[in-house]
């Protein structure tokens, strides 16, 4: 590999000499413009030698390491993406809970759990643990309104 390297600079260095010999044997005018250039074509040659040797038939790219690696990567951001959709979601009921029960003049701490929806893919509002007096009212709102049946909610009374 290093007596590729040397000969490659070598070559580069030879041609760079030689054409510093031409360019200051050539007279001025249209020649030197041509010589000029085509010492230039040369030394780009000299300078992609190791390029245009370079065999591409036999350079083999294995790929699937990486694809491999960016499917668990996208499968894992995925996965988060859902989690905290999940996690907002929740939240955001909690409070919404919150809300109606301090309209219906209760304070009422809520705490939500989602499941996935129909379509596997949504989280949804599943059940709901709260802390506070209970109210037939907001049990029958929160049956009604988002959809958990009375069996999924869970009431602590006297904890608050």
């Amino acid at each position: 590999m290093i007596a590729a390297v040397r000969s490659w600079l070598t070559s580069i260095a030879a041609v760079t000499l030689m054409l510093t010999v031409v360019q200051t044997l050539v007279p001025e005018g249209t020649i030197k413009k041509i010589a000029g250039f085509t010492g230039g074509l040369l030394l780009l040659a000299a300078l992609l030698q190791p390029a245009l040797k370079t065999d591409l038939g036999r350079l083999r790219l294995d790929f699937s390491d990486y694809e491999k690696a960016i499917e668990t990567r996208a499968e894992e951001l995925d996965a988060a993406g859902k989690d905290e959709l999940a996690f907002i979601i929740a939240g955001r009921t909690a409070a919404y809970i919150s809300d109606k029960a301090d309209a219906l003049g209760l304070r009422v701490a809520a705490r939500v759990e989602t499941e996935p929806g129909a379509d596997g893919e949504t989280p949804l509002p599943a059940s709901v643990d709260l802390t506070g007096p209970y109210s037939r009212e907001l049990a029958d709102w929160i049956a009604v309104e988002l959809g958990i049946p009375a069996e999924r909610q869970v009431w602590h009374e006297g904890k608050n």
